[in-house]
Parts: C-alpha cells; sequence; structure tokens
C-alpha cells in the first residue's frame, strides 16, 4: 500500500490520508525508532549527536506522522479514524513508556551528563539532556520491575481513559439537537445568528431551525433568546453533557471514567514518590509546590470575589427593573448582562461583529505581529488540506520563510469543540545539517459564512483568534534548533498561556484596533464613539470571570491533590467545595460541567488549570511594559521576541520572564488590568 502517512518530504498529503493508512503508518514509524534506539545502544561511548540528536531524528519521524492522525481525529471525526487513532495510540504509549524506562538508555544520558562534552553544549543542548533525565525520573526509571510494569499498564490505562472520555464529549455534545420551526420560536436572537441555524437545519434536509450544542449556537440563545425556557432547556443540555443527568443521561456517560483517570493518575503518582497528582504535576512547572499554587488562587479569589458579588448586584438590580425574577437563574445571567452592557455602554456584540470580518480582522492581527515582530504573513496555495475551508499561510522574516501554518476558522459536524495551536512541524536541525521549519495548526469554532455574507466575529472571538495565534507565535518563531525545547516543547505548562495571553491584550488597544476593523460592506473602520465604547467596556463582568476561571483551576488542583478512590462522590464534593470558595454564580444540582471538563480530563491541563491564571500575571505584567514604551515600540517587541519567543523552552520560563521584563513577575499587574486595582 502506498502509504501518504510516511512520505518523507514535503508537509502531509492530508486529502489522500484515509483511516485505513494510519495504524500501518505509526507501526512502521515506531518499528523503526525502536531499531534505530537499539542500535545508538550498541555503543557504550556517546556524544551529544550519536545520542541525544539521532534519538531526535527518530522521534520527529514518529511526530510527523502521528501529527496529522491526531489533527484528523480532532477536525474530521469519524467512526474509522477514532478505531484508527485510539490503536495508534496505544502503540506510541507503549514505545514512549518503554523509552522512559529503558535503563540502558537512562544510563547514556547520565554519562553525557557527567562526561567532559557536557560543559562544552549550548544551553538549549544542555537543557534537553537535563530535562530528558528528569523525564526518566518522572516514567518510573529507578522503580522495581513490577512496579515499571505497573506504572507501564497505568500509562496504557490513562492512554484509553482520556481517548474515551473526548470521544464521549463529542458524542454527547453532537446527540442533542433541538428542531424550531419558526424564527418566532427564537425572539430576540439576531437575524445573523439565526441564519447559520437555519443551515444547519437544510444541511440535514430540515425545515426550521436546528439548535445544537455547538459553541456559536449555545453562545447565540442564551444570550439573546428572550424565551427563558429555550435557554434554560440549552444550558441544562450543554452542562449536563456526557453525565449521568440530562437529557441524555447515561448514554455518554464519563462518571466511571472521571473515577478511573484519577485513580490512575494518584497511583502513578504514588509509585514515583509523590503524595498526590497534584504534587507529581508540579514537578514540570513554574510553580515551586502546591501549597504555592493553591496560595496563589486563594489569593486572587479573596482580591476578586467581592468585585464579582458588586458586577452580579449590577445585573441583578438592572433585571429586577426589568420585570425579571431575583435572584436570576445562571441561563439568565448572559442575557441579562448583554442587556446592560447594552443599557450601561450603548454597546452589543451584534453592532460590534459587523466590523469584524474575518479576512479583515486576519489580515489586521498579521500587521500587528510585523509592527511587532518584523516578520510578515503571506497566504500560500501550496500546502494540502483537510477542508476546503482551510486556510494556509507562511511567516517570512526578511523576504525568507520561517514557518507556516494551516487556520481552520468555522464550527461544523464531526469536529471537536473549543479553540487551539498544535504543532505540525516543529523547528530543528536535521541529521543531514538541515533545518527544519515549524508549521502549526490554528484551529476555532466560529459561525462559517452564510450565502454571500462573509464570517462576521464578535470581538470575544477576535480575543480569542488573537490568543491563538499567540501560541502560533511561540511554536513558530523560536530561534531554538533542538526539537525538545523548540517552540513550545519543554516550555513549562503554567508558563505557555504567557505568548497567548499576552497577543490578547492588542484587541483592547486604539492603536492596534483600527488594524483589525473594518465593515464587511463599505470596509469603514469601527466607528469612534463605537470604538470607545468598546474600549470602557473592556471590564464588564472582568471579575465574574476571573471567579469562574479561579473555580474550575480551585476543583482541578484541590481534587488532584485530595482524590480519594473510594470516596464516590468526592469530584461533586470538590466542584461543590469550589464554588463556595470563590464562585458568585452557582448552577443548579444537575448541573454537571465536570463531566466535559476536557481540559483536566482528556487534555494536559490535569493538576494544571491553574496555569491560565499563572500565565495571564506573566502576560499583564509584560504587557505593562509596552503600555509603557508604546504598544508597538519596537525596541520593546524585538526585546519581547528575544527573550520570549524565540527562545522557546531552551531555559526556564521564570529566567527568560526576568530576561525580558528585567524583575519577577507581579501579581497587580493582573489586577489592575481587569479594573479589580485602580
Amino acid at each position: 500500500m502506498n502509504n501518504p502517512l510516511l512520505q518523507l518530504e514535503g508537509l502531509p498529503s492530508f486529502p489522500e490520508i484515509k483511516a485505513e493508512h494510519m495504524l500501518p503508518a505509526i507501526e512502521s514509524v515506531v518499528a523503526a525508532a525502536r531499531e534505530g534506539i537499539k542500535a545508538i545502544l550498541q555503543s557504550e561511548e556517546h556524544s551529544y549527536g550519536s545520542l541525544v540528536h539521532a534519538r531526535e531524528g527518530l522521534e520527529s519521524r514518529i511526530n510527523e506522522v502521528w501529527s496529522p492522525i491526531s489533527h484528523m481525529n480532532s477536525v474530521v471525526n469519524s467512526v474509522e479514524i477514532r478505531a484508527a487513532h485510539k490503536a495508534c495510540l496505544d502503540i506510541l504509549t507503549a514505545y514512549r513508556t518503554d523509552m522512559g524506562q529503558n535503563r540502558r538508555l537512562f544510563d547514556a544520558y547520565e554519562r553525557l551528563k557527567s562526561g567532559v562534552e557536557y560543559e562544552g553544549l549550548t544551553a538549549e543542548q544542555k537543557k534537553v539532556v537535563d530535562n530528558a533525565l528528569r523525564d526518566f525520573q518522572l516514567s518510573g526509571i529507578d522503580l522495581p520491575e513490577d512496579e515499571q510494569a505497573e506504572f507501564a499498564d497505568l500509562a496504557r490505562q490513562l492512554s484509553d481513559l482520556t481517548s474515551t472520555f473526548n470521544n464521549n464529549v463529542l458524542d454527547a455534545t453532537q446527540a442533542w439537537t433541538k428542531l424550531l420551526a419558526s424564527a418566532t420560536q427564537l425572539p430576540g436572537v439576531p437575524a445573523t445568528l439565526l441564519e447559520p441555524m437555519r443551515e444547519a437545519a437544510s444541511a440535514r434536509e430540515q425545515e426550521g431551525y436546528l439548535l445544537t450544542l455547538d459553541m456559536p449556537c449555545y453562545t447565540a440563545v442564551l444570550t439573546y433568546c428572550e424565551d427563558q425556557d429555550i435557554r434554560k432547556e440549552l444550558y441544562l443540555a450543554y452542562g449536563t453533557r456526557a453525565s449521568d443527568r440530562g437529557p441524555n443521561a447515561g448514554e455518554f456517560d464519563n462518571t466511571v471514567v472521571m473515577q478511573e483517570i484519577l485513580a490512575a493518575r494518584l497511583r502513578q503518582a504514588t509509585l514515583l514518590g509523590f503524595e498526590n497528582f497534584a504534587e507529581f504535576s508540579v514537578a514540570t512547572k513554574m510553580a515551586r509546590s502546591g501549597q504555592e499554587v493553591l496560595d496563589f488562587l486563594a489569593d486572587l479569589g479573596r482580591q476578586a470575589q467581592p468585585a464579582a458579588t458588586r458586577e452580579l448586584a449590577q445585573i441583578e438590580e438592572f433585571a429586577a427593573a426589568e420585570g425579571m425574577v431575583i435572584p436570576l437563574k445562571p441561563w439568565d445571567i448572559a442575557f441579562c448582562a448583554q442587556k446592560l452592557k447594552k443599557s450601561s455602554y450603548d454597546l452589543s456584540d451584534e453592532e460590534l461583529r459587523p466590523y469584524f470580518p474575518v479576512d479583515r480582522v486576519l489580515a489586521g492581527m498579521f500587521e500587528v505581529v510585523k509592527r511587532l515582530f518584523d516578520v510578515e504573513v503571506a497566504s500560500v496555495s501550496d500546502m494540502p488540506t483537510w477542508h476546503d475551508e482551510v486556510t494556509t499561510y507562511e511567516i517570512r522574516r526578511g523576504g525568507h520563510r520561517v514557518a507556516r501554518f494551516y487556520v481552520d476558522l468555522y464550527a461544523r459536524e464531526n469536529k471537536r469543540g473549543g479553540a487551539w495551536m498544535g504543532d505540525c512541524r516543529v523547528r530543528r536541525l536535521d541529521e543531514k545539517g538541515q533545518l527544519c521549519i515549524p508549521v502549526a495548526f490554528l484551529t476555532c469554532n466560529f459561525n462559517r459564512p452564510v450565502a454571500d455574507q462573509p464570517a462576521l466575529l464578535t470581538h470575544r472571538e477576535v480575543v480569542t483568534l488573537f490568543h491563538e495565534f499567540g501560541h502560533g507565535l511561540h511554536h513558530m518563531l523560536t530561534q531554538v534548533e533542538a526539537a525538545d525545547v523548540s517552540g513550545i516543547n519543554g516550555v513549562a505548562w503554567d508558563a505557555v498561556e504567557l505568548p497567548s495571553q499576552f497577543l490578547e491584550n492588542f484587541c483592547w488597544q486604539a492603536e492596534a484596533m483600527s488594524l483589525i476593523t473594518g465593515h464587511y460592506q463599505t470596509g469603514s473602520p469601527l466607528p469612534d464613539g463605537m470604538l470607545e465604547r468598546l474600549l470602557s467596556a473592556k471590564n464588564f463582568q472582568a471579575a465574574m470571570m476571573m471567579v469562574r476561571q479561579l473555580e474550575f483551576g480551585l476543583f482541578d488542583f484541590k481534587l488532584h491533590t485530595e482524590f480519594d478512590p473510594s470516596e464516590d462522590d468526592i469530584i461533586q464534593r470538590e466542584i461543590e467545595a469550589a464554588r463556595e470558595a470563590v464562585a458568585v454564580v452557582k448552577p443548579p444540582d444537575e448541573y454537571a460541567f465536570q463531566h466535559s471538563f476536557s481540559h483536566i480530563f482528556g487534555g494536559g491541563y490535569a493538576a494544571g488549570y491553574y496555569s491560565y491564571k499563572w500565565a495571564e500575571v506573566l502576560s499583564a505584567d509584560a504587557f505593562a511594559k509596552f503600555l509603557e514604551d508604546g504598544i508597538f515600540n519596537r525596541q520593546t517587541g524585538e526585546k519581547f521576541l528575544a527573550s520570549i519567543l524565540e527562545k522557546g523552552g531552551s531555559k526556564d520560563a521564570m529566567d527568560l520572564f526576568v530576561e525580558f521584563r528585567g524583575r519577577e513577575p507581579q501579581v497587580e499587574a493582573l489586577l489592575r488590568q481587569d479594573g479589580i486595582l485602580a
């Protein structure tokens, strides 16, 4: 079989890749890597090149094959791809566990670390070696043989369980729909948001308006629909996904899956000598201990909660004057908040939307980056894609191509919800001394173009796009040549959100906004009055949004600190405790957010969701430097590029931040940014 995944040159040929190609490709490259490691270990004497760089080549080949498989599982999911993805994941998990517990490989790294060559290595090369030795320890290299086998079995279980969790969430999201015969059943929802619902119905050969749990539809209904019963129905359907509650109760239930994930993580951590999984997680992060994380979250909570309480009171005071029953139900808050925002600032998301056509936003975002970092982004047409809505680009510096990326912006069936950046290729120097440039995936879930109207974004969606592109720049503008610390690789997880959250700030600056707005019909920029109102509304509900993130972070970290597998109700108790500690909005008893919390049960944020707020402190303090110097100050932009984006994971995150800012970060910068401190 001619397998497109095994092509040696160029980017993945997505149109040719089928489910049946996936497992044979992974089997082939993993088998080659195992043989390659055996060949490396035939010698007892190693240089950095013969050991680390040679291994990097083997691992990179695996990643080049795995990356498109993993990506397609997220963006064009099917029964066949899902099965192939799982089979591939099983093989990769076994390989990675075996390598992490390979004593001869570990000993070779130890000899390199203690040898004369180590002192002459570059800083990034030393970091690769040091990280590898740390990761051997965290993979159970020093465990007795029987415990190593148990650790490996747990790794396989976790791979299966997290995959099952994500599949359940996707299936549950797609399982619920509600067909409405007429737009009159969705009073208050703007026509621009009704049309995608009509098209969704039409795509299924139905007449009317199809409600789904995809984020654009969910947000539209919760924000604008005047029918409280419809809002409630959608809110509960979304909030009970993949659980034992709600309209599809038990059908895609993650209850047992979550327990098993937590139990497996705890056992892995205790095998390695940690008290709990939270301490295991912190071992690779900026935070020095679990207690430091809890103190950080508690401190932010103490300062944000009074402001959040006042914000909720303002919404309820407004709602009461409008004749609504107080206290408001959770499904009423976004609806009332939008009305209050309109009343207070004479501004609504839908009034802004025509000024953010997606092509204009993209062009403006690229111009912002050009002014900051002196790089150019150009559209290209020679990158095969997995869907005809995907667009492709390259980044040039000094006229030379330095990176490429894919942009997949619109929600569709069989595509995972949310927004993310993924790596397709990593910057590295290959075995022939040739530079491989980085390639990124940028994925969002916005409403697609309707009829002859381009896709129009809300300002919040513009912020999301900037966020993901910030991740992309971190991956693509690196100057590091060792794959393991190139771009986002090797970056402490609680620092990885720094570039993404940093770039968001430009969506709130008049000088940058002038570049990204233009009415889709006239091209005219956002009127000064609307811009002023938008910027003045920047911190509208900022404290409420902060305590919501703190609730998630606290729940995640406390759960992974205190989890006891003998307690069946511990997950529910911990989320209730987190809400009691910081939340100002309490959902109803049947709400089951945790069952679809993919960040911690299906992704890389386990005992690490606090990272969003931790990194937001870094980003707010970093951006404060730009506010001091001018947001497009070339020297400041170059310094951020050189200290943060180009260095990737080659140095400790705190050292890089201090290199840029001249001091350690200050939490007050975030509180001032969000209007909580004057």
